[in-house]
């Protein structure tokens, strides 16, 4: 398939997924569930604050959200508890029943399955995948298998087809000496042959710039949309644009640019205006 052909396929992937093309996505970081280390508040009040920053982004001009649940450091490997599961069903429903945007949903570290419960239950759009082909060591360990194969199982057996699956390729936060002989592109043509709908593009660490050379190789090794999954900025988010469908962003528009702190509604409306400014 030529460049062009792959382009528009990708583009109307995007929009499928996201409601346009060149997307951005809003991540609301949301406060520590129950039975993790740092869980003070009660789900109440983390649905509240949730429902307030999605509709902060909203309001900002952005395309679609996605929740994930990284207040829960230090994270899990793979599996999470029942009662992570239903917190997240009960926040991400929340937010759907209030907001009129997309959604997707990420549970750390890994724990592909239980996003997809989670997504498939609250009527979300997508889950963002780690490890969903190769084996990493990430700060939680060894992630020696490859989620493709038992994922998408799961997916069929509770029919939650309409869920697509957006995998990381060289998953930030992690070592990759184990893959170091595999080239960056053919990583991503394997997550387009083992059934993922979209690769996401990475820097080494939340907030880290994501590398525009992976973004070119990526969008030339399939048809998959590519995603821009940390270090967009104002000044950058033009340039990403260029070169990925969709850029989710994070720790810019938080207070400070630090993404533990609340959102900083100035922050979310200037990237929206820099990335519109770029393309409309």
């Amino acid at each position: 398939m030529s460049n062009e052909s792959s382009r528009n396929t990708a583009g109307e992937r995007t929009r499928n997924l996201f409601g346009r093309d060149r997307a951005l996505i809003g991540m609301i970081h949301v406060g520590a569930l129950p039975g993790t280390p740092r869980h003070e508040l009660p789900l109440e009040r983390l649905l509240a604050t949730a429902a307030a920053e999605a509709a902060t982004l909203q309001d900002a001009g952005f395309d679609a959200l996605m929740i994930e649940n990284m207040h829960d450091v230090p994270y899990l490997r793979r599996r999470v508890g029942p009662e992570i599961v239903a917190s997240m069903s009960i926040l991400a429903r929340g937010i759907r029943e209030t907001i009129d945007l997309p959604l997707g949903v990420q549970v750390l570290a890994g724990a592909n399955r239980e996003a997809l419960a989670v997504a498939h239950a609250a009527g979300a759009s997508w889950i963002r995948a780690e490890g969903f082909a190769y084996a990493a060591v990430a700060d939680e360990g060894l992630l020696e298998e490859a989620d493709a194969g038992p994922l998408l199982r799961y997916r069929r057996s509770i029919e939650a087809d309409e869920v697509a699956i957006l995998a990381d390729v060289c998953k930030k936060h992690s070592a990759h000496a184990i893959t170091a002989d595999v080239p960056f592109e053919e990583q991503v043509a394997t997550l387009e042959f083992m059934g993922a709908d979209g690769v996401v593009v990475t820097g080494g660490a939340t907030g880290s710039p994501t590398d525009r050379d992976q973004l070119v190789l990526a969008r030339k090794a399939g048809t998959l949309p590519v995603i821009v999954g940390s270090g967009a900025c104002p000044d950058s988010i033009g340039d990403l644009l260029d070169h990925a469908d969709a850029v989710i962003v994070g720790s810019s528009i938080k207070v400070d640019g630090h993404w533990s702190n609340p959102i900083d509604p100035d922050r979310a409306r200037a990237i929206v205006e820099a990335a519109r400014n770029r393309h409309p």
